[in-house]
C-alpha cells in the first residue's frame, strides 16, 4: 500500500469518527432538552433506569469531571472487570488529551495533553510505582485492566499531590472491598487469534488466551472486606521490522570513497559542506514470540468502628516473553557508497554500496517481575478531623539474556568454492521513495539470500545479560480539618521517599572459534533452519527482500561451543553499570475553600508543595586494554582491565511548588474552572547514572585507537536536574445531563532550562598510557521554552432519537498543542563547552519535547440495546520524539499513528455474557525515524488481534 493510499484511508477513518463527532455536538442542546434537568436529580424515570455497561463507564467519568476540584478526566467503573479495555493502556487512550506509545502492537507508555511519559507523574492507589524500562513511567501492560476500576488523570496540580508532575498525574486504583459493599464473584476466559501467527511457523497459529477469576466479599457485619484477582495470560506477538542501527554519521558528500567508510564530516561544521547521513548497519528482522505473565491482586480492608479504616492492598505480576529473531544484516552501510542521492536535511534517497551480509539469529527472554502494595490507616477522631498514615512498597525486577551468533559471507562458500565475488561485500541497491516506511534495498541478483552455503565465515557467539532493579520504599502523612465558612477544610501533610535504581549489562561472548574448514561445513549443515515466516515484510511496498537463509541458534552455540548457554562472564563489574539512589522529602499545605460571588457558587484550592530531593549516584572506572580479535584480521575491541574504582557524584535540590485552583459555577449545568501552579518532572533514573559505556552499541570491532576512544559515552548525567515549568489552565465544561460533556480547556506552560549536549575532557588509561578523551553528557540548558495548547472534549447519548436509535452515544476528544522546547542531539546538535562557555552549532534540526505530538485525536461510537453493546474506538497521535532510555543517544522519531479498535458484548443470560474484541483493525504499522524525521530507521509490523470470551458472574 503506498503511502498516497493509506492518507486517504487516514482521512475517511477519521472523518468517519469526526463525523460522529460532529453530529454528537449539533445534537447537544436537542439531547439537553430531552433529558434536563439532571441535576440535582433526585427522582423521575432517568433515575429508575439502571445503567451498566459502557454508558455507564462514560457516566462516571463525566461526573466525576463535574466533582474533582482541579482539572480532570477519568475512567471508572462501578463493577470489577467492566474497564472497557484489554490493557490499563488501552483504557487511559481513550481518556481526553491522553495516547500511548505503542510496543508489540499495545498500549504501554503513557503521554498527556501531546507530552511524553518523561513529563507524567503515575500512581498507583496514590503511591509512586516502579517499572523495568529505568525511567519513571508505569509499564501499564503489567497491570491487567479487569483488576482495575478507576482511572483519573489529573491535568491540573493542586498541593495534595505532593509532587505530581509538568504533563500531569495519572492515578491508577483498585477496589475497597468495604466500599464495593456487595459480594462477586467472576470469571473470564478470552481466546486470543492474530492472523499474523498463521504466517509464522512453529507459533501455535497466532493462537493464545487469557483467563480472569476475581472475588469480593464483606464479613463480620461488614466490618472486614477482601478482594482478590488473578489473571493468566499466554499469548503471541509475532513481528517483522526493518532497523537501520541506532547510531547515524553526517559523511561528506564531496568526497568520493570507492573502497572503505565515507568520510565523516566533523566539527566545526561548515554551512557550505554538503553531507549525508547513513547509520552503520540495516537490519531485517523476523521474530516469533511467547508472552506468558500471571497477575494477582489481593486487599483487605478493615473497619472496626465508624473513626478507623485501614486498608492493606498488594499487587504483584509476573510476565515473561521470549522471542526467537532471524535477522540478514548489512553491517558494513557506510562502506564503498557511490551514486548517492539525498534531500533536505542529509536524508537519502538512493546509493549503492557493498557490505558484507550477515545471517545473524538470536534467542532472547525477559522477565519482569513487579511487588507492590501498602498499608492505609485513617482515624477520624472527630466529625472534623481526620489523620491517615501510609506506607508502601514497589519493586521491579526485569532480567534480559540474548544468545546470538554471527555467520558472514565470504569469497569462498562453506563447501570451499569460489563465488563470483571476489570478496566477502556484496553490491546492494538503496532506494527510499517520498513517503515511504521501508526502503528498497536491492541485493546483487548474483548473490542467492536463501543459500546457506554462503553465510559460514568469522562465526561469532555472545551471551549479553542485563538486569535492572528498581525499589521506592515511601511512607506518607496527611491531616484534614473540616472547617465552617470561607475556608472548608485546611490539610497538610508529609512524604519521604527512597528509590534505587541499579542495573548492570554484561556480555559473555565475542566468541570467534578457529576450527577446520570441514568442522564449519559439518556444523554450517547440522544447523540450518527453513526461514520461519511466509511473506516477509509484503504489507511493506517496495521491500525486495522476503526471506534468507536462517540457522537454529541452540544447534549453532552447542556445535561450536560445547553448550547452549556459557552464562555470565568471570567478571561481573562493568563500568556502565549504574548505581543511583533518590531521597525524596516533601510537605505541603492546602486549603479549600467555598463561597460566593454574588449569585455564582465559587470553590477550589490553594497550597503550597516543598520538595527536597538528594541523589547520590555510584559508577566505575577502569584501565582499558585493546584486545586483539580471535579471527585475525587485525582488528581489536577495548575492553576493562578488571582493576575497578568506584566514582561517587551526588546532586542536591530543593523546589517549591505553589498552587491555585478555583471553579465557578456560571450556571446550574456550566462550570469555569481556572488553575495556576508551579510543577517539576524528574529525570529517569537511569539517565542518572555516572558509568561509562565502552562497547560499541552494534558490536562492530574497531581498527584504530581513534576509532574506539572515539565510541567512549557517559551513560547518564548524575546532576541533571528536574525540570521545571510555570503553568496556567483555563477551562469551560456545559453538563446538560448525564451522558452529556461539552468542554474546552486552554492551557500554557513556560519551561525553565532545556536539555543540552556537554563535552567533558576526561583522562582514561588505555594500554597503560594516559589518553584524554572527551565524552558527552547532558545538561540542563538556561534556555527558556514553552508550550500552549487546546483540548476539546464532546460526549453525549443521542436519548431524543427514536427506538432502537436512542442506543446510540459517542464522544470525541482532541488536543492540540505547540511548542518551541529543543532537545539536541548528542553527536550532530548544538554542543555547550564548559571551558570555553560557548556553544558549537550543530549539524541537524533539534528535536521538541520527548513524546510530544502537535495532533491527539480521540473518537469512540457505542450502541448499547437490551443485551448488546458495540463500541468502536479511533485513536490518532501524529509524530513524535521519543529519547532512548538513559539518554545520552541520538534523536529518534515516531510517525503518525492511528489505530482502530473495536469491541462488542452480548447478555446471554443474567450474570453471563459474550465478549469479542478487536486491536488494530486495520493492521496500522509503526514507523520511526533518525536522526531526522524522514530518515527511515524502523519499521515494525505486527498486523490485527481478536479476543472472543466468555465472563460469568454472581
Amino acid at each position: 500500500m503506498n503511502s498516497h493510499t493509506q492518507t486517504r484511508l487516514r482521512i475517511l477513518r477519521a472523518a468517519f469518527m469526526l463525523g460522529a463527532g460532529s453530529t454528537l455536538l449539533v445534537t447537544a442542546v436537542p439531547a439537553a432538552a430531552q433529558d434536563a434537568p439532571a441535576e440535582p436529580a433526585t427522582q423521575g424515570e432517568e433515575d429508575a433506569i439502571v445503567v451498566t455497561g459502557i454508558r455507564e463507564t462514560i457516566q462516571n467519568s463525566i461526573n466525576t469531571k463535574r466533582e474533582e476540584t482541579a482539572i480532570v478526566d477519568a475512567l471508572s467503573a462501578d463493577d470489577i472487570g467492566d474497564l472497557p479495555a484489554l490493557s490499563v493502556g488501552q483504557a487511559i487512550q481513550t481518556i481526553t488529551g491522553a495516547t500511548t506509545h505503542r510496543e508489540k502492537g499495545d498500549a504501554s507508555e503513557i503521554a498527556l495533553r501531546g507530552l511524553g511519559p518523561f513529563l507524567s507523574n503515575a500512581t498507583f492507589n496514590g503511591r509512586d510505582a516502579t517499572n523495568g524500562s529505568g525511567d519513571r513511567s508505569v509499564n501499564f501492560n503489567q497491570f491487567p485492566s479487569e483488576l482495575v476500576n478507576n482511572i483519573k488523570i489529573y491535568k491540573t496540580q493542586q498541593a495534595s499531590l505532593v509532587e505530581g508532575g509538568v504533563a500531569g498525574t495519572i492515578e491508577i486504583g483498585t477496589l475497597r472491598p468495604l466500599d464495593f459493599g456487595k459480594r462477586r464473584l467472576q470469571g473470564e476466559v478470552k481466546a486470543q487469534y492474530n492472523p499474523y501467527g498463521d504466517r509464522v511457523t512453529g507459533s501455535g497459529g497466532g493462537v493464545g488466551w487469557r483467563g480472569t477469576l476475581s472475588y469480593v466479599d464483606q464479613f463480620a457485619n461488614d466490618t472486614i472486606g477482601i478482594s482478590l484477582g488473578f489473571q493468566r495470560n499466554d499469548t503471541n506477538n509475532p513481528e517483522e521490522t526493518y532497523a537501520a542501527s541506532t547510531t547515524w554519521t553526517a559523511c561528506r558528500a564531496d568526497i568520493n570513497v570507492s573502497n572503505g567508510n565515507c568520510t565523516e564530516l566533523t566539527r566545526p561544521y561548515g554551512s557550505d559542506t554538503p553531507y549525508y547521513l547513513v547509520p552503520n548497519s540495516y537490519v531485517f528482522r523476523q521474530i516469533s514470540e511467547t508472552d506468558k505473565r500471571d497477575s494477582a491482586f489481593g486487599a483487605i480492608q478493615w473497619r472496626p468502628s465508624d473513626q478507623l479504616n485501614i486498608n492493606l492492598d498488594v499487587q504483584y505480576s509476573d510476565r515473561t516473553y521470549v522471542e526467537s529473531r532471524r535477522d540478514l544484516t548489512l553491517s558494513e552501510a557506510r562502506r564503498s557508497l557511490t551514486n548517492v542521492e539525498y534531500g533536505e536535511n542529509g536524508i537519502i534517497r538512493h546509493l549503492e554500496g557493498q557490505s558484507a551480509l550477515e545471517s545473524n539469529g538470536s534467542e532472547l527472554s525477559r522477565s519482569e517481575e513487579y511487588l507492590g502494595g501498602g498499608l492505609s490507616i485513617e482515624w477520624t477522631p472527630n466529625d472534623r478531623l481526620t489523620l491517615t498514615v501510609d506506607g508502601s512498597y514497589s519493586r521491579t525486577i526485569r532480567k534480559e539474556i540474548e544468545r546470538n551468533f554471527r555467520l558472514r559471507t565470504d569469497p569462498l562458500d562453506v563447501n570451499g568454492d569460489r563465488t563470483v565475488f571476489n570478496n566477502m561485500r556484496i553490491p546492494y541497491t538503496y532506494d527510499l521513495a517520498p513517503g515511504a516506511f521501508v526502503p528498497t534495498i536491492t541485493i546483487d541478483p548474483r548473490f542467492d539470500l536463501n543459500n546457506h552455503d554462503l553465510f559460514w565465515d568469522d562465526a561469532r557467539f555472545r551471551r549479553d545479560e542485563s538486569k535492572r532493579r528498581n525499589e521506592i520504599i515511601a511512607g506518607r502523612f496527611d491531616a484534614a480539618y473540616e472547617m465552617d465558612g470561607f475556608f472548608s477544610k485546611i490539610s497538610a501533610g508529609g512524604r519521604w521517599s527512597e528509590l534505587t535504581y541499579r542495573d548492570y549489562d554484561l556480555r559473555n561472548g565475542d566468541t570467534s572459534p578457529l576450527i577446520p574448514n570441514e568442522e564449519d561445513r559439518r556444523i554450517n549443515n547440522m544447523c540450518r533452519q527453513a526461514f520461519p515466516q511466509t511473506d516477509f515484510l509484503s504489507a511493506a511496498n517496495g521491500n525486495d527482500i522476503h526471506s534468507w537463509a536462517t540457522f537454529d541458534v541452540d544447534c549453532l552455540f552447542r556445535e561450536y561451543l560445547g553448550t547452549e548457554d556459557p552464562g555470565l562472564p568471570d567478571e561481573l563489574r562493568s563500568p556502565a553499570s549504574r548505581d543511583v539512589s533518590e531521597r525524596t522529602l516533601a510537605g505541603y499545605v492546602m486549603a479549600e475553600y467555598e463561597s460566593d460571588l454574588g449569585n455564582m457558587p465559587v470553590r477550589g484550592n490553594f497550597g503550597v508543595r516543598v520538595v527536597k530531593t538528594d541523589v547520590t549516584s555510584n559508577g566505575l572506572r577502569s584501565d582499558l586494554a585493546l584486545v586483539p580479535d580471535p579471527s585475525g584480521d587485525g582488528s581489536f575491541t577495548l575492553t576493562p582491565t578488571g582493576d575497578f574504582e568506584t566514582v561517587t557524584i551526588k546532586s542536591r535540590s530543593t523546589r517549591i511548588l505553589p498552587s491555585i485552583n478555583a471553579i465557578f459555577e456560571v450556571a446550574p449545568s456550566t462550570l469555569v474552572r481556572l488553575a495556576g501552579y508551579r510543577a517539576m518532572s524528574r529525570p529517569a533514573p537511569s539517565a542518572l547514572g555516572a558509568g561509562r559505556t565502552i562497547t560499541l552499541a552494534d558490536g562492530e570491532s574497531f581498527t584504530s585507537i581513534e576509532d574506539a576512544i572515539g565510541n567512549i559515552r557517559a551513560n547518564g548525567s548524575p546532576g541533571l536536574k528536574p525540570l521545571m515549568s510555570w503553568n496556567a489552565d483555563a477551562a469551560i465544561e456545559w453538563y446538560p445531563n448525564k451522558d452529556s460533556l461539552l468542554s474546552a480547556t486552554v492551557y500554557y506552560k513556560q519551561f525553565s532550562g532545556g536539555f543540552q549536549p556537554v563535552i567533558y575532557d576526561e583522562d582514561f588509561v588505555i594500554n597503560g598510557e594516559t589518553v584524554t578523551i572527551p565524552v558527552a553528557q547532558t545538561r540542563n540548558s538556561p534556555d527558556k521554552s514553552r508550550i500552549y495548547g487546546l483540548e476539546l472534549t464532546a460526549a453525549t447519548r443521542f436519548s431524543f432519537l427514536p427506538q432502537p436509535l436512542d442506543g446510540l452515544g459517542a464522544k470525541v476528544s482532541y488536543n492540540y498543542a505547540n511548542s518551541n522546547f529543543k532537545n539536541q542531539d548528542i553527536n550532530l546538535g548544538d554542543q555547550y563547552d564548559p571551558e570555553t562557555d560557548t556553544v558549537s552549532p550543530g549539524l541537524i534540526p533539534a528535536a521538541g519535547l520527548s513524546g510530544y505530538s502537535k495532533h491527539v485525536l480521540s473518537a469512540q461510537a457505542y450502541y448499547e440495546l437490551g443485551p448488546v453493546s458495540l463500541q468502536a474506538i479511533y485513536n490518532y497521535r501524529s509524530k513524535y520524539y521519543q529519547d532512548f532510555v538513559g539518554g545520552n543517544s541520538q534523536l529518534r522519531y515516531v510517525g503518525p499513528s492511528e489505530t482502530v479498535d473495536f469491541r462488542a458484548s452480548l447478555d446471554l443470560m443474567p450474570g453471563v455474557s459474550l465478549r469479542f474484541e478487536a486491536l488494530n483493525l486495520f493492521n496500522e504499522p509503526k514507523a520511526t525515524y533518525m536522526p531526522v524525521y524522514g530518515s527511515s530507521r524502523q519499521y515494525h509490523y505486527y498486523g490485527a488481534k481478536y479476543f472472543i470470551g466468555l465472563r460469568a458472574r454472581i
